[in-house]
C-alpha cells in the first residue's frame, strides 16, 4: 500500500482498515472452505464443489486464493496434507540447532533480530499488571479478527477470534487482571496494519510468564518463516528433552499469536495438533508461510 504524505491521517487509516477488512473477509471464506474439506476429505471434493459451498464462483474462488496465498487452491490443499507436513518435519531437527549458528546477517534470523522479548520481573509477575497502562483494541487481519494490546515496553497480547470477542478479551484480561486498560481501536488498527500490511518486523514484546514459558516462546521465535518443527525438538533445543508436556503447555499459553509463531509447532507425526486460536487458522498459517517461502 502506498501512502501519499499530503493525505490526512483518517484517509490513510481508512485505506488500511478497508484492506484489512477485505483480507479478513477472504480469510473467513478460506476457513469455511478448509472446514468443508476436512469434513469431506474422503470424497476429495472438487474445486467447483468447494466454491459452490462457500458461495463463490469457481473462478472467483481461485482468484481469491491466488490473491490471498499466491497459489491455486489445489496447491494450497496439497500443502496442508499430512504427507507434506511429514516431509518437512524431516528438516526440523536441524532447524532450531542451525539457528544458533547463523550469523546476524542471515535472512533466517530476521524475525529473531527484530522481535525483542522483554519479560516481566518476578515482582511484576505477581502484581498481575498493577500500575501498567495497556492500550488495546480490536481490528481485522488477513487471518481473522484480532485483539491486540500494547504497553510502553511492547506488545503484550495478540489473539484471534471469529465472532465472539468476549472470549479473547477474557483471556487477555486474565493475564493482565490489574492493569489500567484503555480501549483504542484506531491505535489497534494502526499496529495491526504495521504487522500484516506493511510487514514491519521491528517489534518489542512485553511478556508475562514464568522463566520456562518465556524461554519456550523465545525458542519459537528462532523457527524461520516457512519452517515447522515438533514439541520434542523444542524440548531438545532447550536442553530438556523430557519436558515435552511442559513445552506443549507453554506453547498453548502463548499470549502473542503470530509474532511468537506457535503455529509452526506440530505433533511428532506431523498432525496439526491443537491451536488456541483455532485449528483451521493454524492450517492456513502453516500453508501460507510454506507457500510464501517457495
Amino acid at each position: 500500500m502506498v501512502y501519499f504524505p499530503l493525505k490526512p491521517f483518517f484517509i490513510r487509516y481508512k485505506m488500511s482498515e478497508d484492506k484489512l477488512y477485505l483480507q479478513n473477509e477472504n480469510y473467513n471464506k478460506i476457513v469455511k472452505a478448509i472446514k468443508f474439506i476436512d469434513e469431506n476429505f474422503k470424497e476429495q471434493p472438487s474445486i467447483d464443489t468447494i466454491a459452490e459451498y462457500i458461495g463463490m464462483s469457481k473462478y472467483h474462488f481461485i482468484r481469491v486464493f491466488k490473491e490471498y496465498v499466491g497459489v491455486t487452491p489445489i496447491q494450497f490443499l496439497q500443502s496442508i496434507t499430512l504427507n507434506y507436513a511429514k516431509e518437512h518435519l524431516k528438516e526440523s531437527p536441524s532447524i532450531l540447532e542451525s539457528s544458533l549458528d547463523l550469523g546476524l546477517s542471515s535472512p533466517s534470523r530476521l524475525h529473531d533480530l527484530f522481535v525483542n522479548v522483554i519479560g516481566v520481573t518476578p515482582k511484576e509477575y505477581k502484581q498481575l499488571g498493577q500500575n501498567v497502562q495497556i492500550t488495546y483494541g480490536y481490528g481485522y487481519t488477513p487471518f481473522g479478527n484480532a485483539l491486540i494490546a500494547l504497553t510502553k515496553r511492547g506488545i503484550c497480547f495478540l489473539g484471534f477470534y471469529d465472532t465472539n470477542k468476549e472470549d479473547v478479551y477474557k483471556r487477555f484480561k486474565q493475564i493482565w487482571a490489574k492493569a489500567d486498560l484503555i480501549e483504542d481501536n484506531k491505535k489497534a488498527t494502526e499496529v495491526l496494519d504495521s504487522i500484516f500490511i506493511k510487514k514491519d518486523k521491528r517489534f518489542s514484546l512485553y511478556l508475562k510468564g514464568t522463566n520456562f514459558q518465556i524461554n519456550v516462546w523465545k525458542a519459537l521465535i528462532n523457527i524461520p518463516d516457512g519452517s515447522i518443527t515438533t514439541y520434542q525438538e523444542v524440548a531438545k533445543y532447550l536442553e530438556n528433552p523430557k519436558a515435552v508436556r511442559a513445552v506443549a503447555n507453554a506453547i498453548g499459553s502463548n499470549p502473542v499469536g503470530y509474532l511468537i509463531p506457535c503455529h509452526r509447532v506440530l505433533g511428532k507425526s506431523g498432525a496439526m495438533t491443537g491451536y488456541r486460536w483455532g485449528i483451521e487458522r493454524k492450517k492456513i498459517l502453516v500453508a501460507y508461510e510454506a507457500l510464501k517461502k517457495k
